[in-house]
């Protein structure tokens, strides 16, 4: 009994022993590496060492000693202590000696901590954060004690991987990790902790690094760079310790704690599952992203990704939840079926009468107290918290569009439970981080990790979540789950974009009863964009960001309307700022020479930047150096603009070249860096497309996928490289699913580059002549090859091309769009013309009336034509093949038919014949000279020989 009262006494807070044990091995030296200190010294202090962590452990060693006893032994009060004064002290474990790890992560000792931890979490919280205040007032720079805690807990439980199950309770781990992780990232939020601390880490990364860790403490300073508080942490990127939490959640394992709980030696069960493993990879996500800024959850995000079946375990339970009854997931590819399978309501009932039953048996508060904790493990659990029954099954169709819009999501994440939301984030984090490494054979061919129809729900699910948050006001609490929705949504949508596997009505469903007006949008996202600063990552979301963030959901003609109205405020408020006061002011002269019009126009238009948006006015000299006739009324600038694009953009001129593909695309020329003003002249071009987009007309070219990716601010991925060189995309792909030894195809980490005759070996990597590609090294190579052609080969020229353009439109308009978008917004619509509008928006001059005879004989023609044929039509006119985005009232000038009077002779017209003279074109007034045809046969040779000619004034 004596024995006994002692060893409480001491557990207990009235004996002061932890609080001099925690003061005794603050003053403990810490080694200058993360690593246990493996020491073993044979002096005093090692016996006072030795003698501290025997009385610290004692109190929990008294079932083992103590065979008589009136009653049960309460242990919590030493755990409490243990917990609150050395569980939290910096740098724990790497101050003692190694021989004394197993003493302190054994069983009996690690289980009524968790215990402890769990049931009485909010009075342990509350006086870490008051020893907080009383010890070293809790600022930026400092580590608080329940992140210590956070970090001691999981080097003793799970340093290693040995005796990482025998040594403890994984389930009540997990859920330590859990409530602690969650209690950090709370105290973080409140006191915005290291809001400014990183801002200049690029620049000195080792040093802010080692602040992170070097945590001063009374007299003791942890300081030494290569010791940071994450790599205490470091288990938690280990896959062993997430394929050992996996196997245990997949088998249903139960594990019992000590009975050291008072009254019938009561046990407790706590469950592990799929949920509770996602909560810890979620907190996990958020402080590894905190804590190190320069790597940021890297680390873990590659452990989830790369994880066999845990990313499809994850959808697994989403899809179960937000599609019920719709799921193909068999039990054999979920971890965890019971908290997503079956009815709702039977899962709830069930858990009611547990809880009943624990309320009728169990008189212990701490028993109690756990279960409610825990319960969430034991039953079902409540995805839509705020709907009373599973949303009804819709049947798939591509035409439904109620189907893509997900009901559960209808309220973004006001609408769903703390549970859906962190399986959300962390599914939406893993699965943004494995499409950056996914090539299109996994994706299409192999539909690895899932299908195309699952694929095209996850797409729906994320476009509804999205769209319905950017609606709503959401909280800080729910900004890691938006930033890795969107980002998700970003890489999927731009996959489909370029081979398209989701049906369109898909994209446009969420905002199909609630997108804005394009007037009111428009004006929406100008406000907002004039207002918030591009950096401002905490601005909140709103209804105007949806146009930025997600603008597919709008379609693509209103898009091309905002643009359009766009580019109208822009025009009312620079006249508004004095720059356009009437026709002809402030416009811009220039003399253009026809056989050297590119080098004229970079001469005087270069240096002009926005003021470009002026009018332009041309005088043209002809290759005999004598003026042309003429005023510019609009016409002649239009007619500079596409012919200094056609010059510029061939790929004659060495600025660009075409893709290998099928649609020889443009692209920058490597070789254009070594040609004079090369650098300049893609500033100049972009100022040129943009003064066209500016002005709406149209340009006849089309640029790669990859290189207006660049100009929307994006960055490629190896996916991409198919669009741009596909021959290099397959010799890659084969490379990177080659079984053999890769070191047989002699690769190293270099490229060569052919310019002018000579070439030049570029390395992919500091010392890539020396490095030879192996098996261990080949994704890397794969990927180093892919960045290079992507994105570092032709980064200056979009660079310079991008500050081009961005003086004439702003980038915020540029992103309405997606690369195929823009190409469009540039070239216009399909290839085919649509004849009754064209027809309806057709000008007629110089004496020609719809009611015309040789009118009526044109159209006639015209609807015979092939489509090609229209197009080379159109082009002949215009100088492009493709019709204006929203239809021909939009093109300027208009499509005017002039009359051509040809007079044949009396004898010519009894004989039969017709008018010999060819049609000719005026493109910059977008005018056609049609001669006064009698005959549908002559009126259709005469066209097709004109529009296959090549040619325009010269026919005449």
């Amino acid at each position: 009994m004596a024995v006994k009262d002692l060893v409480q006494f001491m557990g207990s807070c009235h004996s002061g022993l932890y609080i001099s044990i925690r003061r005794y091995f603050e003053k403990l030296s810490v080694p200058s590496s993360y690593q246990v200190n493996s020491t073993v010294q044979k002096d005093d202090r090692f016996l006072i060492t030795a003698s501290a962590v025997t009385l610290a452990v004692r109190p929990f060693h008294m079932i083992d000693h103590i065979v008589v006893s009136p009653g049960p032994v309460d242990v919590h009060s030493a755990a409490e202590q243990y917990c609150l004064l050395l569980l939290t002290i910096p740098w724990l474990l790497q101050r003692l000696p190694a021989v004394f790890m197993p003493a302190l992560k054994h069983k009996s000792i690690m289980s009524p901590c968790f215990q402890v931890l769990l049931i009485l979490r909010d009075k342990i919280f509350k006086e870490m954060q008051e020893m907080d205040q009383l010890e070293k007032h809790l600022s930026p720079k400092e580590i608080p004690s329940v992140g210590w805690a956070l970090a001691n807990i999981m080097c003793l439980a799970a340093g290693s991987e040995n005796d990482f199950v025998n040594s403890m309770d994984c389930a009540s781990y997990v859920q330590v990790v859990i409530t602690l992780a969650e209690n950090l990232l709370t105290q973080f939020d409140r006191v915005e902790f290291m809001k400014n601390e990183y801002q200049d880490l690029q620049g000195n990364t080792e040093t802010s690094a080692a602040r992170i860790g070097a945590v001063s403490y009374g007299e003791t300073s942890c300081g030494s760079s290569k010791m940071t508080y994450m790599d205490l942490l470091r288990p938690v990127c280990q896959r062993w310790h997430l394929v050992k939490l996996l196997e245990i959640a997949k088998t249903d394992a139960s594990f019992h704690g000590t009975e050291t709980l008072p009254k019938n030696d009561s046990k407790y069960i706590v469950k592990l599952d799929l949920l509770d493993i996602a909560y810890f990879y979620s907190y996990m996500l958020r402080i590894f992203s905190l804590f190190n800024p320069v790597v940021g959850s890297f680390p873990v995000l590659n452990l989830l990704s790369f994880t066999p079946g845990y990313l499809v375990d994850l959808w697994g339970q989403l899809e179960n939840s937000i599609f019920p009854g719709n799921g193909h997931f068999s039990e054999d590819n979920n971890v965890s079926t019971s908290r997503s399978s079956g009815n709702k309501k039977d899962g709830i009932s069930e858990r009611k009468q547990k809880q009943k039953q624990i309320n009728k048996d169990g008189s212990n508060k701490f028993f109690n107290a756990l279960h409610k904790l825990t319960g969430k493990s034991q039953a079902g659990v409540n995805y839509t918290d705020n709907y009373d029954d599973p949303p009804t099954t819709v049947q798939l169709g591509e035409e439904s569009s109620d189907f893509w819009d997900v009901q559960p999501l209808r309220r973004g994440p006001l609408g769903i439970s703390k549970d859906m939301s962190c399986l959300l984030h962390l599914f939406c984090a893993t699965y943004s981080h494995l499409l950056l490494v996914l090539d299109d054979i996994e994706f299409y061919e192999k539909q690895v990790p899932f299908t195309l129809e699952q694929q095209r729900r996850i797409a729906s699910m994320l476009n509804t979540l999205v769209y319905n948050s950017l609606n709503q006001s959401i909280g800080h609490q729910n900004r890691p789950l938006m930033d890795s929705a969107i980002r998700c949504l970003h890489l999927i949508y731009e996959r489909d974009c370029r081979h398209r596997f989701c049906p369109p009505v898909l994209w446009l469903s969420p905002a199909k009863e609630s997108r804005l007006p394009v007037a009111v949008a428009a004006r929406t996202h100008e406000v907002l964009s004039a207002n918030t600063k591009s950096d401002d990552v905490s601005a909140v979301p709103s209804i105007g960001s949806v146009i930025t963030t997600t603008p597919h959901v709008f379609p693509f003609e209103e898009r091309v309307e905002m643009f359009r109205e766009f580019i109208g405020m822009d025009k009312v408020s620079r006249k508004m700022a004095g720059e356009v006061t009437g026709p002809g002011s402030r416009s811009i002269e220039i003399v253009v020479r026809r056989g050297h019009i590119v080098e004229d126009g970079f001469r005087q238009l270069n240096s002009l930047g926005s003021r470009l948006k002026s009018p332009i006015h041309v005088s043209f000299v002809s290759e005999c150096g004598l003026p042309e006739a003429g005023l510019d009324y609009g016409g002649l600038s239009k007619e500079f603009l596409t012919d200094i694009s056609k010059s510029a953009f061939s790929p004659e001129y060495g600025l660009f070249s075409q893709t290998s593909t099928s649609e020889g695309l443009l692209v920058p020329n490597a070789a254009a860096r070594y040609l004079e003003n090369g650098i300049q002249m893609f500033e100049f071009l972009g100022r040129v497309v943009g003064k066209a987009l500016y002005e709406g007309i149209l340009l006849d070219y089309t640029f790669s996928h990859v290189f207006v990716q660049k100009l929307l601010g994006r960055y490629s991925f190896l996916d991409e490289l198919s669009t741009l060189d596909p021959e290099l995309y397959r010799n890659l792909m084969y490379a990177k699913h080659y079984e053999g030894d890769i070191k047989e195809l002699c690769l190293d980490f270099t490229v060569t580059e052919e310019s002018f005759g000579k070439h030049r070996v570029i390395e992919l990597k500091p010392g890539g002549k020396d490095t030879s590609v192996t098996n261990e090294n080949k994704m890397q190579y794969v990927h180093a090859m892919a960045d290079y052609k992507l994105n570092r080969q032709i980064l200056p020229f979009s660079n310079a091309f991008y500050r081009g353009l961005t003086d004439l439109i702003q980038p915020s308009w540029l992103k309405l769009f997606n690369a195929s978008e823009f190409n469009q917004l540039l070239s216009g619509g399909n290839h085919d013309i649509d004849i009754d509008d064209l027809r309806n928006n057709t000008k007629y001059t110089g004496g020609y009336s719809e009611g015309s005879r040789t009118i009526k004989l044109f159209w006639e023609v015209i609807e015979g034509f092939e489509p090609k044929e229209r197009c080379m039509l159109l082009k002949f006119v215009t100088s492009c093949s493709r019709a204006p985005l929203l239809g021909f009232k939009h093109l300027q000038p208009s499509f005017t038919i002039h009359k051509v009077a040809c007079d044949s002779s009396l004898w010519a017209a009894i004989g039969g014949q017709d008018v010999e003279r060819l049609p000719s074109a005026s493109t910059c007034y977008n005018t056609l000279k049609l001669p006064t045809y009698k005959r549908s046969s002559t009126m259709r040779t005469k066209l097709l020989y004109a529009i296959n000619s090549n040619a325009g004034f010269e026919l005449s």
